[in-house]
């Protein structure tokens, strides 16, 4: 008879715990609170598209200035990556574009068009090595992302009348966040 009754209060204790966890479950079901409402989604598209503009950026950077120290003689190597950024355009990868935030260009198409564009520009202007916006919704998003380009070499601030260092412009990106 002991051990029925110890059996009995084991089950009482079990049967005690069961109903305060289905209560306590309830109570949050009820209040309408989620815990992981708190924690905020992550982007995986949108992080993925960031990551390819550094990717770009890094390569397209590098390319200019390892071919502009190479080459002492010839046209100066962002005349090869706007070849590239055409290409990429083309092939309906991503656009670039190199745009001036100097205020003064050396060709008048590299002036800043878009808002998007002046705005990046002044971003640049105040000091900002890197500038985005996303516009659009669901699958019709974009990433818009401006880089900061500076005089890196003597050569790059020679032909443009700046100093090493100087603001010449910017990248501008355009990607699908996809």
């Amino acid at each position: 008879m002991l051990n029925g009754m110890r059996r009995g209060r084991l089950y009482c204790v079990v049967c005690l715990f069961v109903s305060l966890a289905a209560a306590a479950l309830v109570a949050v079901l009820a209040s309408g609170t989620d815990s992981r409402a708190e924690t905020p989604t992550q982007d995986y598209a949108l992080t993925r598209a960031r990551d390819q503009v550094k990717m770009l950026d890094s390569l397209y950077k590098t390319a200019v200035v390892s071919v502009t120290k190479r080459y002492e003689e010839g046209p100066p190597a962002i005349k090869v990556a706007m070849d590239v950024f055409v290409a990429m355009e083309k092939d309906g990868w991503h656009k670039a574009k190199l745009v001036d935030a100097s205020g003064t260009p050396q060709n008048e198409a590299n002036l800043p068009q878009t808002d998007f564009e002046k705005r990046a520009a002044k971003a640049m202007q105040a000091g900002k090595p890197y500038y985005e916006e996303v516009d659009g919704e669901g699958a019709k998003r974009t990433l818009r992302v401006a880089t900061i380009v500076p005089a890196v070499l003597k050569r790059c601030a020679s032909c443009h009348g700046a100093k090493e260092g100087d603001l010449l412009g910017f990248i501008r990106y355009e990607l699908p966040v996809k």
